[in-house]
């Protein structure tokens, strides 16, 4: 595509992304499908430069006030991910020396919200928890996410599944924590690649394969993915199962759920039953009540701890859509705990960085469930043969959850509580 045309391109998607109140990803991938000629590598900078206003929408507003032209495309011009030369051939030479002069413009001469990009009530939310880290945390934030994997251990191992990707002529290595896990240098498309179509890997950032590591479900058991999505725990969760046992995918959306379908048949797995349910509270679930030996309840959430790949959440989240958000987390996570049987496992989690919906949820389930004992978190993942499972738990409450940061641990921002019923 010719350079202006792109550039065009990238200040339309931008204007429909900043004016309508739909989740990003959503209106890029509907301009994909209105967009048939579009090629793998002007989507590819469609999709950064979007991402790349939304991250840094409050310092990039700031200098589009100059300029000329619209809004919309000193935005681009401000996001865009291709070269730089590429883009200096679509602008005018008005538009060359205001880009020149915005990027003479020093980190000391910006405000500290141009700095952190977050929404003044998140800032200080996030500010009261990690204190001094404050600064390294909202950076990290800004950056995009990698390319995490997760291996299928029904069908391959890491170090097969490693080899692989390198005769591919792709980089990675394993992730730090999860024995399952590898991290992709780049962002390499791996619709074609073997491992990928068969069935051995999935993408999976390394956080979530640690919750679905520390539900630790067993050969044979009866186990309920609770709110289960598209379904990456799920599959991992059968994975450890041997696909032995009965695991139920419940979610309300049978959307979410159709889209487990063709990832589901690549895993190999025939041991998972996808359930749509109405609510927490369906006739479905009742009659599992007191049957199942582990449930995971990864809970709908604000999603503000995926902010390197949905960097809109902060602005469309506010502090009164995160309070709706614990009070129906606390009534699904009460709904799922009738499952258990005695000695059974209850997993709480989030992709949250917020406290009202991670520890005060999980503290007042605590609270008012005395059938429930708290299991802290480092000595199951010291027992899984986690590395240093004690910096995974951290935030002020010692071992109890498992507690991950992007600027920490290179994941993901997840929550993650653990009960046992007692007998």
């Amino acid at each position: 595509m010719h350079p202006k045309a792109l550039l065009d391109e990238c200040a339309t998607l931008i204007e429909a992304v900043f004016r309508f109140d739909h989740p990003a990803d959503a209106v890029v991938a509907r301009h994909f499908r209105e967009n048939k000629s579009l090629g793998p590598r002007e989507r590819g900078t469609l999709s950064d430069t979007v991402y790349a206003a939304l991250r840094e929408r409050l310092k990039f507003e700031w200098l589009a006030r100059s300029g000329s032209g619209s809004k919309w495309r000193r935005l681009a011009i401000l996001g865009f991910s291709g070269d730089r030369d590429f883009l200096k051939s679509a602008l005018s030479e008005p538009e060359k020396a205001w880009l020149d002069a915005c990027a003479k413009v020093r980190e000391d001469d910006w405000l500290a919200p141009h700095r952190h990009n977050l929404p003044e009530w998140l800032a200080h939310a996030l500010r009261e928890q990690v204190g001094d880290e404050f600064d390294a945390l909202a950076a990290s934030l800004l950056q995009p996410a990698p390319l995490d994997l997760r291996v299928n251990v029904l069908k391959t191992r890491r170090e097969a599944a490693l080899a692989a990707l390198h005769g591919a002529g792709l980089k990675g290595e394993p992730t730090p924590h999860s024995p399952w896990g590898i991290r992709l240098e780049g962002k390499p498309s791996l619709a074609r690649l073997p491992a990928f179509t068969n069935g051995e890997l999935e993408v999976q950032d390394e956080g979530s394969q640690l919750l679905a590591l520390l539900l630790d479900a067993k050969r044979g058991e009866m186990v309920v993915d609770f709110c289960a999505g598209a379904g990456g725990k799920t599959l991992a969760i059968g994975a450890t199962m041997r696909n032995t046992g009965r695991l139920y995918a419940f979610d309300t959306s049978a959307h979410r759920l159709d889209a487990l379908k063709p990832r589901l048949a690549r895993s190999g797995l025939s041991n998972v039953h996808p359930v749509a349910i109405a609510h927490e509270r369906d006739e479905r679930i009742k009659r599992l009540a007191g049957k199942i030996d582990r449930v995971l309840v990864d809970a709908p959430c604000s999603g503000l701890g995926t902010l390197r790949r949905s960097p809109d959440l902060k602005w469309r989240q506010t502090p009164e859509t995160v309070a709706a958000q614990a009070t129906l987390q606390r009534a699904i996570l009460d709904s799922a705990a009738r499952l258990l049987k005695p000695g059974g496992r209850l997993v709480y989690a989030t992709c949250s960085l917020l406290r009202e919906e991670n520890e005060d949820v999980a503290e007042g389930f605590g609270a008012g469930h005395p059938a429930f004992e708290a299991e802290p978190v480092a000595p199951l993942m010291q027992a899984l043969r986690v590395p240093d499972p004690g910096a995974l738990c951290g935030g002020g409450d010692g071992e109890r959850f498992l507690r991950l940061w992007p600027h920490r641990h290179l994941t993901d921002g997840f929550f993650a509580a653990v009960w046992r019923k007692k007998a």
